[in-house]
Order: C-alpha cells, then sequence, then structure tokens
C-alpha cells in the first residue's frame, strides 16, 4: 500500500481553521522575535528513523498479541514506514535489525525504499539471541565471553551486518550489548569490560571510513545483577577506546528511575560524544511506551539539551534519531504516529526557548526568571506549528485522523491477510 499526496489531501478538507489557529500563533510568535517561517523549516526538516521491529505488534516476557495485516516481510515493513511518512512527513528513514529483516533482494528493497522517499539509518546488529545455524551460544554472553571463539563470532557477526549496510547505504552500526550476570560472583566485572572493550575496538577497526560506531548502555535486563555497559559512563569511555567514529547512544528508558537524562544528553553533547538517540517512554523500567505518554516535560527538558548542543557543539556529529517502542496493545503505525507527533512537539517547544535570555537569566541566578522561560515555551501550544510544516511537505492536517479516514489498516489486512506476522519480536 502507498498513500498518495491526493488521498491525503481529500482527509484534510477546508484549511479555515487551521489558517486561523496558525495566524494566530505565527503573530504571537513573531511579535516576541521568532523567525516563524525558519522554525516551521527546522520542523519539517526533522527525520526520525522507524525501527524494522516496530511495525508489528510487541510483546512481553508474558505473551504476546499479534496486531491484524502485520508486515511479514521487510519489503512489507518499508511500505510501512512509506504509510508513516507520507502521513507525517518526519518518517523518513528505516533503522534495520539484523538478522530478523537481513534482506533477500537488496535492489528489491533499496527500489521500494526509493519509492516512499525512505533512507536507511542506523543498522543493528543482534548477539542478545542464539540465531539458527550460529555454531557457538550467546547463552553466557557475547562480546563479553569468556570463551574467544564465541567472542570472533559476535564481532564477525558485526562486520557482517556492516557489510549488509553498506549495500544499502548506512552509514552507523548500533550495537546493544546484553552482556552481564544474574548472579553476585558470576563473572569478573573487570575481565568482562576488558574482552568488551577489545570486542568493540576490533569492531570498529571493521568500519568502513565514513561510518560512526553507536554503542548503546543498559543498567539491566536480561541480566539482573550486573550489565557490562550499564550506562552513559561505560559506553562513554568505550567509545573513547575505539576511535573518533564511535559515540554513545542514549535511549530513553535505559535509565534507572529518575536519573536526570537532559544532563546525560549535555554532558555527551559537550564532549561531543553524542551519536544518536532512541525515543520512547517509560513509567518503571524500559517500558517502551508511546513518546510523551508519560513524562512529556522530561521530554521537552532533554530537546532543551539537545537544541542547545546542536547549536553549540558543532564538533558533536549530527544524530541518529529513532523510536524505539513497543506497542502491545495499540495498532502499531497509529502509535508510532503518536510517537512521531511527541517528538516533534517537544522540538518545535525547545526552539521556542529564548536562549540568549535564558543564559541571562542563569548567569545572574534569576531562578525564577529560568523556570518563566522554560514553561512559557513548554506551555505554548505548537500544534498549528507542526500542521503547517506537515502542509508544506504534502503531509496530513491530522495523521491519525487521515489514517483512519483512508481505513489504511483495513485495506493492509485485505492485502496481507488477518494471521501474519512480523518477522523479528
Amino acid at each position: 500500500m502507498q498513500l498518495t499526496k491526493d488521498q491525503i489531501a481529500t482527509t484534510n478538507g477546508p484549511l479555515n481553521t487551521h489558517e486561523s489557529n496558525y495566524n494566530h500563533l505565527a503573530n504571537n510568535l513573531s511579535a516576541s522575535g521568532i523567525n516563524v517561517d525558519a522554525l516551521v523549516k527546522k520542523v519539517a526538516d526533522f527525520q526520525v528513523a522507524v525501527p524494522s521491529w516496530a511495525l508489528g505488534a510487541g510483546g512481553t516476557r508474558f505473551g504476546r498479541f499479534s496486531f491484524h495485516g502485520e508486515p511479514g516481510t521487510l519489503e512489507q515493513k518499508i511500505s510501512d514506514v512509506g504509510i508513516l511518512h507520507a502521513l507525517t512527513r518526519t518518517a523518513g528513514a528505516v533503522s534495520l535489525h539484523i538478522p530478523w529483516d537481513t534482506p533477500t533482494d537488496y535492489e528489491a528493497v533499496k527500489q521500494i525504499a526509493d519509492q516512499h522517499g525512505i533512507v536507511f539509518d542506523a543498522i543493528n546488529s543482534n548477539t542478545f539471541q542464539d540465531q539458527p545455524g550460529a555454531t557457538l551460544s550467546y547463552k553466557h554472553g557475547s562480546l563479553a565471553n569468556t570463551d574467544e571463539a564465541i567472542r570472533a563470532q559476535a564481532v564477525e557477526h558485526n562486520h557482517e551486518v556492516v557489510r549488509i549496510g553498506e549495500k544499502l547505504g548506512s552509514k552507523a552500526l548500533t550495537v546493544w550489548l546484553a552482556d552481564g550476570t544474574s548472579f553476585p560472583g558470576q563473572r569478573s566485572f573487570q575481565k568482562a569490560l576488558q574482552q568488551t572493550e577489545k570486542s568493540c575496538k576490533e569492531i570498529y577497526a571493521g568500519l568502513p571510513a565514513d561510518w560512526s560506531l553507536l554503542i548503546e548502555y543498559k543498567p539491566y535486563e536480561p541480566n539482573f545483577y550486573s550489565t557490562v555497559i550499564m550506562d552513559w559512563g561505560t559506553s562513554f569511555m568505550l567509545a573513547n577506546a575505539c576511535g573518533d567514529r564511535a559515540y554513545t547512544l542514549v535511549d530513553l528508558g535505559h535509565h534507572l528511575p529518575n536519573s536526570n537524562i537532559e544532563q546525560v544528553v549535555a554532558t555527551l553533547m559537550s564532549k561531543g560524544k553524542l551519536g544518536g538517540f532512541h525515543f520512547n517512554d517509560s513509567k518503571y523500567g524500559d517500558d517502551d511506551l508511546t513518546v510523551g505518554s508519560i513524562k512529556p516535560y522530561a521530554l521537552f527538558l532533554i530537546f532543551n539539551e539537545l537544541v542547545y548542543g546542536m547549536q553549540h557543539n558543532a564538533h558533536n556529529p549530527d544524530l541518529a534519531w529513532m523510536i524505539d517502542a513497543s506497542h502491545n496493545i495499540k495498532d502499531p503505525l497509529e502509535d508510532l504516529i503518536q510517537s512521531l507527533e511527541a517528538i516533534q512537539e517537544a522540538y518545535a517547544k525547545a526552539l521556542l526557548i529564548d536562549q540568549d535570555a535564558l543564559t541571562q537569566a542563569q548567569e545572574n541566578h534569576d531562578v525564577v526568571k529560568c523556570q518563566e522561560i522554560l514553561q512559557g515555551a513548554y506551555r505554548t501550544d505548537v500544534r498549528p506549528l507542526l500542521q503547517r510544516a506537515r502542509l508544506s511537505t504534502g503531509g496530513a492536517l491530522d495523521p491519525i485522523g487521515a489514517y483512519r479516514a483512508l481505513q489504511v489498516r483495513d485495506g493492509l489486512i485485505k492485502e496481507r491477510g488477518k494471521h501474519t506476522v512480523a518477522t523479528g519480536l
């Protein structure tokens, strides 16, 4: 299925209400010295990758409830990303997970992506599961395993993932390491870290000269006593050990409760070592919920630091943005649309912050003024700006409404059937 601009335009209907709301907001913002046209363009240009594993229903350790019309092939997954991009105009990339979504026909996959205006973002390896045909098991770890042969197998898998990514035009490899322990005394912490560093250096040495290595971290799960790359500091240390093109990747769910993620972001960007960002939301742990559904103000504060960093830390690379969520009970495409909207909204609000005024208030120790500046931007209803950004590029005023009006899920069910199951999860 491929949505056309004409189809989407029919769902937008008369634009009178939008024009009125947009003009009212634009006039107010212009009076405050904000270049509204430039702001809308920044929002329109902001693109977030959709991971190939997120197009189907997710699940938990206890079960998975499939969603009708799920994409059963990589080609269908890319088409689903195309639907998201057509509606929102901000989902212009896909991030593949290997081996769940290894292409069988590279030219066909690239052709479908081109038809939808989709590019291939960072590619993800998998050493947290034993794969069919694998000689050795990752039951007791992969890049940190005590067995040199198992570590070599894990390193070679990452090299193979890079070769796959090269064929598609990706420029970054994301490594998330599940290695760790569930019981005290199970492993030597120091040896596990040393072996991981050695493995990461071997992976890095095999990267093309124009590629980056993104090292993810997580404090727990699937192991619950220790994780080798447990926090941003460990990832930062490993990235420094690997080289200039190795960076830390921040996932919003990969922190202990009440962690100050915006400070983590600020610290990494000041050092030029923030390479990627995974969006989701959580209440208790790595819940992988819809972005902005639980802690929207925290997301805004994080974007404040991201925007500041993009403006003031030129030595930090352009970031790889991606949604990393699990859709256990929602239609996956509707869930992703909501996440994309929340990301754009937080970004737009952060762009409204008068950074010069904030800096002056900070230097004058005017704590009340600092809070007023931040909350003034946060309380602004920026949805007309997002609508204008989508309209300017052929998207939908109301992506969820358009998705339902065009009966996209029904169309996918007719194409694929009720009992298809997405590859991967």
